[in-house]
């Protein structure tokens, strides 16, 4: 029952990733690591491989737009942000992110009063 909890958990992480990474790079833009600590800081643990290509697809889809920047650390670095496109889908996903868990919590207030 643990295993089957914990792989439906990491399946709902998975699912509103999109969403935090959105929400991250909306209010400034960001390296990668710095969107991997914030995630982790808020429990949802990512690691480089997941990340990585999640911001190339967000990118190609023309959600996030990326600048290079000189580092004092080593080669150029690669920065995140948010285009116009991407906020007005991050409102979108708030928007039926709100009303998922609103529905979720209707359909289960019985269950923990009951418990």
């Amino acid at each position: 029952m643990k295993k089957i909890r914990t792989q439906m958990a990491r399946q709902m992480r998975r699912g509103v990733l999109e969403l935090c990474i959105l929400s991250i790079v909306s209010e400034k833009e960001a390296y990668p690591s710095d969107i991997i600590r914030e995630l982790k800081a808020s429990e949802l643990i990512v690691v480089e491989g997941t990340l990585y290509p999640l911001l190339s697809r967000m990118k190609d889809q023309g959600l996030l737009q990326y600048n290079w920047q000189e580092s004092s650390m080593g080669p150029p670095r690669k920065y995140y942000s948010i285009t116009d496109s991407g906020r007005d889908f991050l409102k979108s996903l708030l928007e039926t992110w709100e009303q998922l868990v609103e529905a979720v919590n209707r359909s289960t207030k019985n269950i923990s009063t009951n418990e």
